[in-house]
């Protein structure tokens, strides 16, 4: 891409004007070690391990720009979310382990934006929490279910009645929602380009628009010379399927994003998020928003298909009839906002193990270290990855690596065409069953049954 083409990438890319590429590799070089992906876990890994060894030898290698991925184009939740719920993950790895590991995410929260704070960067956070709205009494039960399974854990989780959700986000057909604080709104453009300023400045070496062509252990190889490295870490989310050897590790599934121009206060004023509560309702086809810095509505969600052999192309960042859904479903959710202009529309892929289950570790064997499987929950999961692979790396014992998800080792999705036709009848039927719901008034059987299938 050319330097003004980043700023298509997002509104957020677009916010921080011209990017100008860091060098690429210039040839063969070796490390103590080489993260492969500047996005926020090749960062916060890089951060931390300055931190806590300050001698160590560090290359980060980025195929486009640092952010390029999905760093720098979700949708700006810094969250508590983890994609597996933690009854899921009590069973797998008991009561005390699962209260840990959501401990531990809360906990990323503050630490995002304390960090950014410590280091000067301005990244529009915010800490408003997340309402999510219950739009319908089978939303209701699931609100009410989702409550009581948060209080069994000692999470932070509040059931609202109509009036008071409405009173944070003022939505048609409210009944009522949940409300964490464990949230922040950011811009995520501006903090992971700053991080990359900050873990360059204090000696890593960042080399942007080198493509990585294989992993091996103990070096990396790129379209400009090997990097040989006692650690590599492979930091590629989304991307992970361009790999040799990982197409099946994580699918790539892209999520939409469409954002308003400013909206004047007399229309906050109506629509409420006042502290910049980031947003969502209990429906199964995911929708989320953000109020930003500057006052837009940024807006997105899933509904875009997963492609045949993980493919992942620029143009499948923008889907015309999904973009067009978002528009729909948000006038639907906000009357005051039909018609206000649309000046941004983008998307990306972000990665999903088989399992639903992110995980972070290292194979001391072969000196090779891993991190993903976000769900999209990601701002906040790589910061506890960045800390916890720097713990693994540096050999010491902590909290952090005790944590279930470390070593964690997701079976591969099903090869082609299965893949194909799981992932996309599953994205269909969470569409089915909520036009079910809406008409039956009872919850689906159906997303019950793939949500099962999904994390099996």
């Amino acid at each position: 891409m050319s330097v003004g083409e980043y700023r298509d990438l997002s509104l957020w890319f677009d916010q921080l004007g011209p990017v100008t590429p860091r060098a690429r590799l210039s040839g063969p070089t070796s490390v103590d070690v080489a993260i492969v992906g500047a996005g926020f876990t090749g960062l916060w890994t890089a951060y931390y391990l300055q931190a806590l060894d300050p001698s160590l030898s560090i290359a980060v290698l980025e195929a486009e720009v640092a952010g390029f991925g999905a760093s720098g184009r979700n949708g700006g939740w810094c969250s508590a979310l983890y994609p597996v719920s933690a009854s899921t993950l009590a069973a797998e790895a008991g009561l005390e382990a699962a209260t840990h590991q959501y401990r531990a995410m809360r906990g990323a929260v503050g630490e995002v934006a304390r960090v950014a704070k410590a280091e000067q960067i301005d990244a529009d956070i915010a800490v408003g929490g997340t309402i999510v709205l219950a739009r319908s009494q089978t939303q209701l039960a699931r609100a009410r279910d989702e409550v009581r399974e948060a209080a069994e854990f000692g999470l932070d989780l509040h059931l609202l009645d109509a009036v008071d959700a409405r009173g944070r986000l003022n939505a048609t057909d409210v009944l009522g929602g949940t409300y964490t604080p464990h949230c922040a709104a950011i811009q995520p453009a501006k903090l992971v380009r700053g991080l990359a300023d900050v873990v360059e400045a204090r000696g890593a070496r960042i080399h942007e628009r080198t493509r990585v062509t294989a992993i091996e252990p103990g070096v990396v190889r790129t379209e400009h010379g090997d990097v040989r490295a006692r650690t590599v870490v492979r930091a590629t989310e989304g991307y992970t399927a361009r790999l040799p050897g990982a197409r099946r590790a994580l699918a790539p599934v892209y999520s939409l994003i469409i954002a308003t121009e400013p909206l004047p206060d007399s229309v906050w004023d109506e629509i409420g998020l006042r502290e910049r509560e980031t947003f969502s309702d209990h429906r199964h086809l995911i929708i989320y928003g953000q109020r930003t810095a500057d006052g837009r509505m940024v807006f997105g969600g899933r509904g875009a298909p997963y492609h045949f052999a993980s493919r992942i192309r620029p143009d499948y960042d923008r889907v015309p009839r999904v973009f067009a859904a978002l528009e729909r479903t948000l006038g639907e959710l906000f009357p005051v906002l039909r018609g206000a202009t649309i000046t941004h529309r983008w998307g990306g892929p972000l990665g999903i193990a088989r399992d639903w289950h992110a995980s972070v570790g290292l194979d001391r064997d072969t000196g090779l270290a891993w991190a993903g499987g976000y769900v999209g929950d990601g701002v906040s999961t790589t910061n506890l990855a960045g800390r916890t692979l720097a713990d693994l790396i540096t050999g010491r014992t902590s909290e952090l690596t005790a944590l279930p998800w470390v070593g964690h080792r997701s079976r591969n999705w099903e090869p082609e065409p299965l893949r194909w036709l799981g992932a996309n009848a599953g994205l269909q039927a969470m569409t089915w069953a909520d036009n079910a719901e809406n008409r039956s008034g009872k919850s689906s059987r159906l997303a019950a049954f793939v949500n099962g299938m999904m994390s099996r």
